[in-house]
C-alpha cells in the first residue's frame, strides 16, 4: 500500500455558541425528546452532566441526565428545581411514559424556566451521553461556502458540495467501511470507487489490506488529512475522520477523478468538511429511530389503541383521507420467509407507485398501512388491488419468495385502520389456508375458505363426545401404522370422488375402495351419511389447527 502522510496542521475553530434548537436539531428525534421548554429553545448549552445523587452539583448552561430518576416522583420535582436554581438548560429523564411528564413536574419546569426532556427507548444512557457531546462539539460548526442551505443528515447532499470543492469524487463512510452517501459524477472513476458503490462497502479484501497496514489505526487517531499519492491505475486519495466531542462517527474520501487532478486546497477543504459532516453524520446516526417512532405509531393504531393525529404527524398521513391495510406474508412458512428480507422493499414500492405507506412487522408477516387513498371508493379499492398485485409480482421476483397479499377494506380514515387491518389479516389467513395460485384478495374473495377457518375457531374449545369415529380411526393408525386418516381426509376433501382422491394418494382406485372398506369396518364410520361426513370434516378441521378430541 502506498506510504500514507498527515498534511500540515490546521488550526481549529473557535468554539461556537450552541443554543438548545441546535443542539436538538442536530440530535434529532431519535436520542431525544423535547416535553416543554418554558424558557424557550435560545438558551446556551455549553456541556453535559450525569446526576449523581451523592454530590448533586450542577453546572449553569449544562443538560442533566437524570439517569434512575422517576419523571413521575417527587424526586422529579427536587431534582428539577435544584437544576432551574443553577442555571441548568434543561433535565433528561428516561423514557416518556404515557401521558408525558407529571403535572407537578412541568409546573416546577415553568417555575424555574427549565427545559424537560426524555431519553428515548432505544438510545441508551451511554449512548445518549456520546451523542450529546458530539451534537454539541458540531451544533455550531459553519456550513460549508458551497452548501449552505443542506438539510440535517443530507449525506448526498453534502457529497455532492464536497466533491464541488475539491475537484474529486466523494464518499461518505461509516465506522465499519459502509457507504453512507457518494457524489454523483458522470466522469470515469477507478475501479476502487466503483466497486465500493456498487457494493456499497469497500470490498472486503480492501478493508482487510488497509488494516493489515495499520491504516484505521492511523485514521482514527487523528484530525488530520492522510494523503495517498496516484499508483499505477490507483488514482490520489484523500481521507479524514470524522469525529466530534470524542466521538468517531465515520470519514470523508475524496479520489481524483481520472486525467483530472485534485484542488490545489483539497486538504484544507477536506479538514473542514469533516467538521461540517460531523453533525450530519450524527443526525444520520439519530434519525433510524425517527422510523421506529413511526412504526410505534402505526403499531398503536392497528392494535386499536393509538392516536391517528400522532400517526398522521410523524408519518406525514391524512388523518381523515381513506387508507386501507395490505397484511403480506411469504406462501409458504420456509426459511426464506423471513418479513424483515423485504420488509424494506414494501416500504420502497409503495413510494415508487406514489402511496404514502407505513410498513409494520407482525410476527411472520408485514402490516402495510397505505393512507391517502382516492376519495372515491371504487377507484381506491381499484389501488389498493393494483398495488396488491404489484407487492407480489415485483417483490416476489426481487427476493425470490412467494408472497401472499391479503388486502383489507378501504376506510375512511386511520381511526378504521384497525378494522382494516382485521379484514387484511383474514383474508391473508384464507389465502394461506386455501393455497392454490390465488396470491392476492380480499376477505369476499375467499369467503368459504375464510367462514371455515370461522367455524373452527369457534369449535376451538367444544370438547367432542368420546368415541367419535375419527377419534378411534386415529388410535388405530397409531396402534397399527396405518394411513386411513390421510385416505379418510383425501376421499373427503375431494366430495367423494374417488379417482380424484386415488390420483391425490398416487394409489390405484381399487386400492381406495379397499382402506374406504376398512375405514368402515375399524371405526364404523358410515360414509353415506352427509351428517356422520360433516362431523368428521370439523374433526379433522380441528386436528390440523391442534384442537378436537386427541
Amino acid at each position: 500500500m502506498p506510504e500514507l502522510r498527515a498534511p500540515s496542521g490546521w488550526s481549529a475553530a473557535a468554539e461556537s455558541r450552541v443554543s438548545l434548537e441546535q443542539l436538538l436539531s442536530v440530535v434529532g428525534s431519535g436520542a431525544l425528546e423535547l416535553d416543554t421548554a418554558p424558557g424557550g429553545l435560545a438558551a446556551a448549552v455549553t456541556g453535559v452532566a450525569v446526576l449523581d445523587v451523592r454530590d448533586p452539583g450542577v453546572r449553569p448552561r449544562e443538560l442533566l441526565l437524570a439517569v434512575g430518576v422517576d419523571a413521575h416522583s417527587a424526586q422529579a420535582v427536587d431534582v428539577l428545581r435544584r437544576a432551574g436554581e443553577a442555571g441548568a438548560v434543561g433535565v433528561v429523564f428516561g423514557p416518556e411514559q404515557l401521558g408525558g411528564a407529571a403535572g407537578a413536574l412541568r409546573t416546577a419546569a415553568g417555575e424555574t424556566g427549565t427545559a424537560v426532556l426524555f431519553r428515548t427507548p432505544w438510545c441508551s444512557w451511554a449512548q445518549l451521553v456520546g451523542v450529546l457531546r458530539a451534537g454539541l462539539a458540531s451544533a455550531g460548526v459553519p456550513p460549508l461556502p458551497a452548501a449552505p442551505h443542506l438539510a440535517p443528515g443530507d449525506l448526498n447532499g453534502l457529497a455532492d458540495a464536497v466533491a464541488a470543492l475539491v475537484g474529486g469524487a466523494v464518499t461518505v463512510e461509516d465506522t465499519d467501511s459502509r457507504v453512507l452517501a457518494y457524489s454523483s459524477t458522470e466522469e470515469d472513476v477507478d475501479d476502487i470507487r466503483r466497486l465500493t458503490i456498487l457494493g456499497r462497502r469497500v470490498p472486503a479484501w480492501r478493508v482487510a489490506s488497509m488494516r493489515d497496514a495499520g491504516f484505521f489505526a492511523a485514521l482514527w487517531a487523528t484530525d488530520d488529512v492522510l494523503h495517498r499519492r496516484a499508483h499505477g491505475d490507483d488514482p490520489e486519495r484523500l481521507v479524514c475522520a470524522v469525529r466530534a466531542g470524542g466521538e468517531i462517527l465515520g470519514s470523508l474520501w475524496v479520489c481524483a477523478v481520472t486525467g483530472r487532478p485534485l484542488a490545489p486546497d483539497a486538504a484544507e477543504v477536506l479538514r473542514a468538511a469533516a467538521r461540517t459532516a460531523a453533525a450530519h453524520l450524527l443526525h444520520h446516526r439519530t434519525r433510524g429511530a425517527d422510523a421506529r417512532l413511526v412504526e410505534d405509531a402505526a403499531r398503536a393504531l392497528l392494535e386499536g389503541r393509538g392516536s391517528p393525529d400522532a400517526l398522521a404527524e410523524r408519518a406525514a398521513l391524512t388523518a381523515r383521507a381513506p387508507c386501507a391495510v395490505l397484511a403480506v406474508a411469504a406462501a409458504s412458512g420456509a426459511a426464506d420467509g423471513d418479513p424483515s428480507r423485504w420488509h424494506a422493499l414494501l416500504g420502497l414500492h409503495c413510494a415508487a407507485l406514489g402511496h404514502r405507506a407505513v410498513v409494520v412487522p407482525a410476527g411472520g408477516r408485514l402490516l402495510v398501512l397505505v393512507g391517502s387513498l382516492d376519495p372515491a371508493p371504487e377507484r381506491a379499492d381499484g389501488e389498493v388491488k393494483r398495488l396488491g398485485e404489484s407487492l407480489v409480482a415485483r417483490a416476489s421476483a426481487a427476493t425470490g419468495t412467494q408472497l401472499r397479499v391479503g388486502l383489507g377494506e378501504v376506510v375512511p380514515g386511520l381511526m378504521g385502520a384497525a378494522e382494516s387491518r382485521r379484514s387484511a389479516e383474514l383474508a391473508l389467513k384464507g389465502l394461506t389456508y386455501a393455497g392454490g395460485p390465488r396470491t392476492v384478495g380480499r376477505t369476499a374473495d375467499v369467503a368459504d375458505t375464510v367462514g371455515v377457518l370461522q367455524v373452527v375457531e369457534a369449535l376451538r374449545d367444544v370438547t367432542l363426545a368420546r368415541g367419535t369415529s375419527v377419534e378411534r380411526l386415529v388410535a388405530h393408525d397409531a396402534e397399527n401404522g396405518g394411513r386411513l386418516v390421510e385416505t379418510l381426509r383425501a376421499y373427503l376433501d375431494h366430495f367423494g370422488d374417488v379417482p380424484s382422491a386415488s390420483r391425490a394418494l398416487a394409489v390405484h382406485p381399487n386400492s381406495l375402495r379397499y382402506r374406504l372398506r376398512r375405514i368402515t369396518e375399524v371405526c364404523g364410520l358410515d360414509l353415506g351419511s352427509a351428517d356422520a361426513r360433516l362431523l368428521a370434516q370439523l374433526e379433522l378441521r380441528l386436528r390440523e389447527h391442534g384442537t378436537g378430541t386427541k
